[in-house]
């Protein structure tokens, strides 16, 4: 999962970006960057590292400019190198440069990669974005098609997940792909300004009021004439006639305070914690108790329902990333070591109600028990804000083989034994879409398999 944000209009759009990367970083913490054009250079700086790390006050003195286009990454294609970080800069030989920043995964990146390979395109990384641009500058130059006609046979030809921002050094673009899977949300502050970013919350920061997503299939021009929208009709480039929203975006990813997909991801999660206390009536507990941030919203509608109190039992060390999108299993396993303790004396004698957004691999959820049980639960009741996850996601999360999935590997049973749970529920698929205003508008691959796009 990543974070892009593309600003128009303000001299001080470095500044600006970096504050709204800042407020993504939860989408993001390997790599980060920005791509800043004055009108006549478009200046790059990109490194490994946290935003507030790599741009320092002394870094956003030297990008110069009014269009930003910045971007968070955690690797889903492309390994973790500054090879693969974002924006992606291409300059020509003729003058023109552009830059570009996308949110999703591409499900026929190699069959693209190969045909402009044969024209004599080369790439430098395994990063989507990379393709994205440099399939845009190949449609400009070698074809002489203008960027509206180039993002329009980007959309006809490039299958998969895409929210992206695309500059030249006088304007700004953001598309999205006509499955609108990832979110993009674009406005206009007080002063003119254009901003666009992947949540909603980046948008409160930056004072931006009037909003809206950008539309499947959509293009948005930005230049000194002002805002052009371009309505693409999104049926002529999909197959079914309704959007492919990622409903793990409601469940983990976004921050609770955006608004996204027509809901209110805080909203959501209260709902589905509601779900979970309905099919849990009778139980026999003494507090409920969510394994903070994702699960905490989950835990508050649980809590509601059940009557039982809400008790913030585990405490997060928030200089600690998220564990899911750490790349490696063994830096999970040291993250979660690092990110969770247990309130001294507060878990001893107790029988718990333990809330969580998922369980992917696993990793997390086994020690932070381990925690509570040492801490002197006497009982621990787990409880799943989602279905089990049982298949990959090829549109931007990181689970690309399905044996890596714990609901894969184990029974119910053999999960609870693992886990070391006196019980354990997931939400089932009926009570997560009563959650949803509009449920037949998502994706739920990552549970049932039932693909809008085949990788191919």
């Amino acid at each position: 999962m990543c974070g892009i944000i593309g600003i128009y209009g303000n001299q001080e759009a470095a500044r600006i970006a970096a504050l709204g990367m800042f407020a993504e970083q939860h989408r993001g913490q390997e790599s980060c960057g920005l791509a800043v054009s004055d009108g006549k250079v478009i200046h790059l700086h990109k490194s490994m590292g946290l935003v507030k790390e790599v741009f320092t006050d002394e870094v956003l003195k030297t990008l110069p400019g009014y269009i930003a286009v910045g971007h968070v990454r955690y690797p889903t294609k492309g390994s973790a190198t500054k090879f693969n970080t974002q924006p992606h800069l291409v300059e020509t030989l003729f003058g023109p440069s552009y830059a570009l920043a996308s949110n999703g995964d591409l499900v026929n990146y190699n069959q693209i990669r190969a045909r402009l390979e044969a024209e004599n395109v080369y790439f430098n990384s395994d990063n989507d974005g990379e393709l994205l641009v440099k399939y845009l500058a190949w449609q400009i130059i070698a074809k002489n098609k203008d960027v509206v006609e180039a993002i329009r046979c980007l959309m006809k030809d490039i299958k998969g997940a895409y929210s992206c921002v695309f500059c030249t050094r006088r304007e700004l673009f953001m598309f999205r792909d006509p499955l609108s899977i990832r979110p993009m949300i674009w406005g206009k502050n007080n002063n003119g300004d254009v901003v666009v970013a992947s949540e909603s919350c980046v948008l409160d920061i930056l004072d931006v009021n009037g909003r809206s997503e950008v539309p499947a299939a959509g293009i948005i021009e930005v230049n000194a004439d002002g805002v052009k929208i371009i309505e693409n009709n999104p049926a002529q480039y999909r197959q079914q006639n309704h959007h492919s929203y990622c409903v793990f975006e409601h469940i983990y990813f976004s921050r609770p305070d955006s608004y996204h997909f027509g809901e209110n991801v805080f909203e959501v999660r209260e709902d589905i914690g509601r779900k979970l206390a309905e099919q849990d009536k009778g139980l026999e507990a003494d507090c409920v108790v969510p394994v903070p941030d994702s699960a905490n919203f989950m835990a508050v509608g649980y809590a509601a329902t059940s009557g039982l109190p809400l008790s913030l039992g585990l405490i997060r060390n928030h200089y600690i990333g998220r564990t899911f999108i750490k790349p490696e299993q063994t830096i999970r396993d040291e993250s979660v070591r690092q990110k969770f303790n247990v309130l001294p004396n507060f878990f001893k004698g107790k029988k718990v109600v333990l809330v969580d957004d998922s369980i992917v691999r696993g990793t997390t959820i086994r020690k932070i028990v381990r925690m509570i049980k040492l801490a002197g639960a006497k009982e621990i009741h787990l409880r799943i804000g989602c279905p089990p996850i049982c298949f990959s996601c090829y549109y931007g999360i990181d689970t690309p083989h399905r044996e890596e999935l714990a609901a894969n590997r184990y029974s119910l049973e053999e999960m609870k034994e693992r886990i070391g749970v006196n019980s354990l529920k997931y939400l089932d698929m009926k009570s997560l879409r009563e959650c949803l205003t509009e449920p037949d508008e998502y994706c739920y691959a990552c549970f049932d398999g039932n693909y809008p796009l085949e990788k191919e």
